[in-house]
Formats: C-alpha cells, structure tokens, sequence
C-alpha cells in the first residue's frame, strides 16, 4: 500500500522555525520527484519545493533563502526546513511523490502548519 504521511506541522511564532517530514511507504522513494505544496485558509494550491530524484533542488522565489528540502533515501522520508516564517506561511502543507519517469503520483493528506503570535 502506498503511503505518503505528512507529520511536524504546529503552531509557530513569526520569525520562528518548523521542519515538516513527509514518510513515504509502498513504492521506490529514490525514483520519485518529491514536491512540497500548500494551501492556506480560502486560497488554492501554491507550489513551495520540489526534490527531483537525482537530488536537484528547486524553490518558489518567495521561499528561497528561508526554507530547505531535503531527504534521506535511508529513511524514505522528504523533509521542508522552513525558517523566518511568516503568518502568510501559514497553511495546510502537502506532499506529493511524482515517478520521474511515468508519472505517477501520489499525495499526502497534509500537516497543518499556523505562524501566528
């Protein structure tokens, strides 16, 4: 069974820090794109991070500088380091695991992430 579970989600100050960790499950992580996605109150899906299989990294311009993603294949797991956070930060974080190859996807049912003081 394929799974994809988000954790590490809270609550968070303005200016502070939180790493969410996406768990995958079910398939073979180290050919998977792994993609960081949001979605705050009212809003739809905004694009955050992504991890390709070979291990190239990519940022939406407004994250760059202040969040890291990053895996560890041992562990099938995916992580988004988010620092300097922002209460338009605040949102539901989703992951998502594309096959770099056919296409495939699967997602997550998301972690809630609030930045508020």
């Amino acid at each position: 069974e394929v799974q994809l579970v988000e954790s590490g989600g809270g609550l968070v100050q303005p200016g502070g820090s939180l790493r969410v960790s996406c768990a995958a499950s079910g398939f073979t992580f180290p050919d998977y794109d792994m993609t960081w996605v949001r979605q705050a109150p009212g809003k739809g899906l905004e694009w955050v991070s992504a991890i390709k299989s070979g291990g190239t990294t990519y940022y939406a311009d407004s994250m760059k500088g202040r969040f890291t993603v990053s895996r560890d294949i041992a562990k099938n797991t995916v992580y988004l380091e988010m620092n300097s956070l922002k209460p338009e930060d605040t949102a539901v974080y989703f992951c998502n695991a594309r096959h770099y190859y056919t296409d495939y996807d699967y997602w997550g049912q998301g972690t809630q992430v609030t930045v508020s003081s």
